[in-house]
Formats: structure tokens, C-alpha cells, sequence
């Protein structure tokens, strides 16, 4: 194994000009684990205006590759322009986002360098000369820690670590040329859905439905409800699946990540994949009829309950208290 320096290194994701949420977290992370390695947090940032982007991040150095090869995102040409920067800098650790782009981008990246890589993980820490991640496998049934040499690559969970810790500007800004081999892929336009009626992550407050509705006409209580409290109605992976309410209300991995200042879930079990949507609100109420439901585990209050008692109830309340 090559020797490596003690700089942990991350790559910051981005869609038309905006830093995704999940840059941010890493940031944070690589910081704190430079301060643990005694190295510097190494911002690598690939596309077009990359100089730009960079100024939103917190690190000590961002290294910029901006050429016309990765103007738009290209998986060969990013995985490329990646792989450069590290191998140049033999990181101690490099930290992708576990998001499309950060599975895309990181196995091909770990191939190149000859690195090991960690994937799914809600934590990583470094333990003497080795990168220590906790990966949740089968769906978040089971979490398990793997430990690699020095050098590893990460794939982090969005979630996993606050992201204000990393926003912020960086100390200094490098540009860095890298040549890459694109030409088996190219962009060709970017395909974007139709803007949903309600963005459900910019919600303060998220009235949120699962199987326990039980059929679509009963969705009308939790759209009372949510009018009441000034919020809207979300769901888990089932109402949608069967069409009840469109996608861009699914909350979950396949769906959206909210994070609103509260979370009232009514009829949700609590599967891995939509508490990793949600886990992070400021409060948490759940209402369920099964006491052992894992949304009790992440819930701040919790009431062992019919829903169709509660939330009527719940609908008059506020409306009289609203005047």
C-alpha cells in the first residue's frame, strides 16, 4: 500500500450552481477528521464555475478542475478529474456523498486509485492509521463496521453529520488540470420532472400518512389537519406506490429528505428507508396502534393510538386555538 498524507478529502456535489445539502455534511466531517489526522480538509470540486462553488465551502484548500471536459456532469470524465486530484494528494481519506452521483463517482474513483471502499455509511471515524465506517446494509436492518487502511474511500449517508458545519468559505482556492478520456460518453441535455404542486422540503410542518390511512378518501383528514397547522401533507413509500399521492410527496431513501421544524407521522411503521428521510426534524410526533413500531425508536412523543381518533381531535384543537 502506498503511503498516504493526513489530508481527509471530499468531493462537493452540486446541480446549477447550488451545493447540494450533502457537500456540506461532508465538509464538516472531513474537518473534523483532519483535526484528528493533523492534516488539512481537502475540497475537490469538478465542473463548470467550480471556482464559485467552492466559495460556499467550508475546508482549508478547494482544488478546482474546470475545463471544458467536465463543463456538464460526465461520469467518466468526473470519475477522471477525481482521480487525478487524489492521486496527487494521496488523501488520507476521501469522502463522497452516498447520493446518485456519489455511487456513480466513488467505486470508479476507489478502482483507479487501487483504494478500498467503505459504502452506506452513517458513520466514519478514524481509529490509529485506519478509516473506521459503520455501513447500513439490508435496507438499515443491520449496520456493521468495517475498518480499512489509510487511503480509503467513503461513501456517507445524507444525514449522517450536521450540515452547517461545513458551509462557510474555504482558506484557500487552487485550480488543478487534469486530463481525462470522456469521449464514450457524452451530455446531452438535463431532464428535469415537473415542479411538484407543494415542495414538501421547504415545509416548516409535514402532516405525514402511511398504510394506517388505510384508503385514499381518508387522506382528506390529514389535509385538514395540515392546513390547520400551516403544513402539508406527505407520505411514505406505500401511499405513493399506490397512487394515492404523487411522488414529490414521498418522504424516505427513494423520496425526499425533509428536515421541517415538525414531523407528524400518523400510520407510519417506521421502515429504515423512511426514517433515513426524516430523522433529522426538529420534532417528531408519532401516532401509531403498534407500540413496538420503529418510528417510537426516533420520535420525540409518541402515542399508541387509532389514528382516526387523534387526528380529528388533533384538527378541532388547533382550529380552536387558531380562533
Amino acid at each position: 500500500m502506498r503511503a498516504v498524507a493526513r489530508d481527509v478529502a471530499f468531493f462537493v456535489e452540486h446541480l446549477k450552481g447550488q451545493v447540494a445539502d450533502i457537500s456540506f455534511e461532508l465538509a464538516g466531517r472531513a474537518r473534523a477528521l483532519a483535526g484528528e489526522t493533523g492534516g488539512r480538509s481537502v475540497a475537490i470540486v469538478v465542473g463548470e464555475g467550480a471556482r464559485a462553488l467552492a466559495g460556499q465551502v467550508a475546508c482549508d484548500v478547494a482544488v478546482c478542475v474546470d475545463t471544458p471536459e467536465v463543463a456538464r456532469y460526465n461520469p467518466l470524465a468526473y470519475a477522471g478529474a477525481v482521480a487525478a486530484v487524489a492521486r496527487a494528494r494521496e488523501p488520507f481519506a476521501l469522502l463522497f456523498g452516498n447520493t446518485s452521483q456519489g455511487l456513480d463517482l466513488a467505486p470508479a474513483v476507489a478502482a483507479a486509485l487501487e483504494r478500498p471502499l467503505l459504502a452506506y455509511c452513517r458513520e466514519v471515524r478514524v481509529e490509529g492509521e485506519k478509516v473506521v465506517g459503520v455501513s447500513q446494509v439490508y435496507g438499515g436492518k443491520v449496520m456493521v463496521e468495517a475498518e480499512a487502511p489509510a487511503g480509503a474511500v467513503v461513501t456517507l449517508m445524507a444525514g449522517a453529520y450536521p450540515a452547517d458545519a461545513g458551509r462557510g468559505a474555504p482558506g484557500a482556492v487552487e485550480e488543478a488540470a487534469a486530463a481525462v478520456d470522456a469521449a464514450r460518453v457524452r451530455f446531452k441535455a438535463l431532464i428535469e420532472p415537473e415542479a411538484a404542486d407543494v415542495d414538501i422540503t421547504k415545509q416548516d410542518v409535514l402532516v405525514s400518512i402511511g398504510r394506517g390511512i388505510q384508503s385514499q378518501d381518508n387522506i382528506q383528514l390529514a389535509v385538514e389537519l395540515a392546513e390547520a397547522l400551516g403544513g402539508a401533507v406527505s407520505a411514505s413509500r406505500p401511499i405513493i406506490d399506490a397512487g394515492w399521492l404523487p411522488k414529490a410527496r414521498q418522504v424516505g431513501k427513494s423520496g425526499q429528505t425533509v428536515k421541517p421544524k415538525a414531523y407528524l407521522a400518523f400510520g407510519i411503521s417506521g421502515a429504515p428507508e423512511h426514517l433515513e428521510g426524516m430523522r433529522d426534524a426538529g420534532l417528531i410526533i408519532a401516532v401509531n396502534t403498534d407500540p413496538k413500531a420503529p418510528i417510537f425508536d426516533v420520535a420525540h412523543y409518541g402515542v399508541v393510538a387509532d389514528l382516526f381518533d387523534i387526528m380529528p381531535a388533533l384538527t378541532e384543537k388547533v382550529k380552536a386555538a387558531a380562533g
